[in-house]
């Protein structure tokens, strides 16, 4: 941990206050006392203790159970796996070469959190197409709607406002969506043309957790005018993601 400025030169906003007690925690470790805080941050302790009781009540921060000291709360793990370079075991590399060494088409890993995607592997010689929509709007594509299958409730995952119309063919209508969202679950497949972007289509395929759980998204992706053989390789698809949950979850 860098070592702090003077206070009587420099006033931190709260915000920055408020980080850097998250970063003292981290470093110090679990069961660090706020009076311990305030000194390693030359802070008042009035200061201190206000804003670690706004972190606790936040839940980036947790009290230990003998409620003298504090961790890191549940809160950080989703900005910690945002912020943290994802990474492949060679045994699942190995397996993404040999599909990807097998077709004309991108072969993307897709890993749900929270409910929330995430490019866990992007094809090399085949970058994510529209990946800020890809991310952002589950209802338009493959692996979003295979998400959204999964879910009890997946109107809760969705915002309240209407669902954005990227394309023409957008689905967008809830009851629609829903007719959809049951043939995935049925099929065990994601289909989206058109959808997401214009002349882009994909597959996406479930994959699983040691519980069953579906946790990601095996997928295929290539130009909507090759729709017939993206489909064509909807098996191959399903047991490569088969052979791959395992190394990756």
């Amino acid at each position: 941990m860098s070592p702090r400025p003077d206070p009587s030169r420099h006033h931190p906003s709260t915000v920055s206050n408020s980080l850097d007690i998250l970063e003292v925690v981290a470093t110090l470790g679990l069961g660090v006392t706020a009076k311990e805080i305030a000194a390693a941050l030359r802070l008042p302790q009035a200061t201190a203790y206000r804003l670690i009781n706004s972190l606790v009540a936040e839940e980036f921060l947790v009290r230990t159970s003998d409620l003298r000291g504090f961790g890191l709360g549940a809160r950080l793990n989703g900005l910690v796996t945002a912020a943290s370079i994802p990474t492949v075991s060679t045994a699942a590399r190995r397996q993404l070469d040999d599909l990807r060494g097998t077709v004309r088409f991108a072969v993307h890993v897709i890993a749900f959190h929270h409910g929330n995607l995430r490019v866990l592997d992007a094809d090399p010689d085949h970058p994510v197409r529209a990946e800020r929509e890809l991310v952002r709007y589950l209802h338009a594509s493959a692996a979003g709607k295979l998400l959204l299958a999964h879910r009890t409730v997946w109107q809760a995952v969705l915002p309240s406002t209407p669902l954005r119309q990227l394309t023409p063919v957008t689905v967008t209508d809830l009851a629609a969506l829903d007719t959809e969202l049951r043939t995935i679950r049925e099929q065990q497949l994601a289909v989206q043309i058109d959808q997401l972007e214009q002349d882009l289509a994909c597959l996406a395929v479930p994959l699983r957790n040691p519980y069953g759980d579906t946790v990601g998204a095996l997928c295929l992706a290539g130009p909507s005018n090759r729709i017939d053989a993206l489909l064509e390789r909807a098996e191959s698809l399903r047991r490569c993601a088969g052979l791959l949950a395992p190394l990756l979850f």
